[in-house]
């Protein structure tokens, strides 16, 4: 029976529909139906988990590159943020737009025409060189690629919920987790071997190749009969629809918080390590490394341990040793022990309090998703929008502390941490009033 807390998401359905859509959570929610989840190969999770880096390392892989932009464009140093600003703008749209979309199309059909709009935008910026015009196909690249951290979360919802799903999370964030770490040095790579364009004709061969695999190896899960048409005038009410229910707010704040702790940590990072700590750049891409493959380490731990344990008690022990670290953090960069001479306490605690939110982001992602197989590609587009818009406003809280004090760092995920135990708080008491069904724990 569909849990009654769905009744406010379901407002949002053309009443022709509700009989439908009704069915088909109850389809989803019920233990055999993880039994999808096996007929995904290794093929088509690595490509998922490919799929998913789009955005990261679009983001990551051009940074270095930003002088040489602004030099050949012609334009004042600094205004290269401007191109990035463009590209976040377009990320969060895109996502707020294409979700409703891949509901009523299927997954594959805006996934294939979102990287094609992706790799003909980006082939423009290889070769503009106009700034405006770079802004500008930054934007529509972003509206593009965009699709690409929505597809797969939908995807995940409509073969598996509960455990499976968070076994099946945790596979795709092994691939998903390495973009981000690799993306940084494989720019600097291809500025050394020539011109900062080289750095995105490589995105369109890569984007190029994530559409042939989309098209000959991953398979539509979203069959035609589970779909159904929105009105553009509703998709804003089924976004508030959803924001209206505590347990998918709660949870999908929870995890746009796990974000925040990890954007505060990369915001004052090269400051903290190479100009407090006296880092040399390798010292520091060796810790960035370590520190990364922690989180993806823990993530893998994390989607065995949901074969054995319930994968709620498994976040809530994450949350509750990820505030122990954060605190022991902040408490190692007051001490006056801590300097250039001993920077170890502040590396080993920085590394646990990351290494901690691998429990809990993808298992609060997957109870986000749990009862809305009938609307996943709004809500993983809802889901998305937050956790990057709430991720990147640590950045605000970052601008307002001291950067030359080694507690800056500490206090942005404390602070971040905090807020995922309160949004704890909110799911518990919601789920007290509409429990999970117990397949789903």
């Amino acid at each position: 029976m569909p849990s009654l807390f769905n009744h406010a998401a379901r407002r949002a359905i053309p009443p022709d529909r509700k009989k439908e859509a009704d069915k088909r959570e109850d389809v989803v929610s019920k233990p055999g139906h993880d039994e999808k989840t096996r007929n995904f190969s290794t093929a088509q999770i690595m490509l998922m988990g490919l799929i998913f880096t789009v955005g990261p390392i679009s983001t990551d892989m051009y940074l270095p590159a930003f002088p040489q932009i602004e030099h050949d464009l012609g334009q004042l140093p600094g205004s290269a943020q401007l191109t990035l600003t463009c590209w976040f703008v377009g990320l969060a749209l895109g996502q707020f737009c294409l979700g409703p979309l891949s509901d009523r199309f299927g997954r594959l059909r805006p996934l294939q025409i979102g990287l094609g709009v992706y790799i003909v935008s980006t082939i423009i910026l290889a070769m503009t060189h106009h700034y405006g015009a770079f802004c500008l196909m930054r934007f529509v690249s972003a509206l593009g690629g965009a699709i690409c951290s929505v597809a797969p979360r939908a995807i995940v919802r409509d073969v598996a919920t509960g455990r499976e799903a968070v076994k099946l999370m945790s596979q795709l964030t092994l691939v998903f987790g390495v973009g981000p770490i690799l993306a940084p040095s494989l720019g600097s790579l291809l500025l050394a071997l020539g011109h900062w364009r080289l750095i995105f004709w490589a995105c369109v061969i890569a984007a190029t190749l994530l559409l042939l695999g989309s098209s000959y190896i991953l398979r539509e899960t979203l069959p035609p009969e589970r779909r159904f048409a929105i009105m553009p005038s509703e998709v804003l009410h089924r976004y508030l629809s959803l924001l209206r229910e505590p347990v998918f707010l709660s949870t999908t704040l929870l995890t746009s918080f796990c974000s925040f702790v990890m954007f505060a940590y990369l915001a004052n990072a090269p400051q903290l390590f190479e100009h407090i700590l006296a880092f040399t750049p390798r010292e520091f891409a060796i810790f960035f490394g370590v520190n990364a493959g922690g989180f993806i380490l823990a993530t893998q731990i994390n989607g065995r341990l949901a074969r054995r344990f319930s994968y709620v008690r498994v976040m809530e022990t994450g949350i509750f040793l990820c505030l122990l670290s954060a605190l022991a953090l902040l408490a190692a960069s007051e001490s006056h022990l801590v300097g250039t001479h001993n920077p170890w306490p502040v590396c080993v605690t920085l590394v646990a309090t990351t290494f901690f939110l691998g429990f809990i982001s993808p298992n609060a992602g997957v109870m986000a998703l749990a009862h809305h197989g009938h609307q996943a590609g709004a809500a993983a587009a809802l889901l998305g929008t937050l956790n990057f818009g709430l991720g990147g406003s640590s950045g605000i809280l970052m601008a307002f502390l001291n950067p030359q004090k080694v507690s800056s760092t500490a206090i942005g995920m404390l602070v971040g941490v905090t807020a995922i135990l309160l949004c704890d708080i909110i799911r518990r008491r919601a789920l007290k009033v509409n429990p999970l069904p117990l397949h789903e724990i």
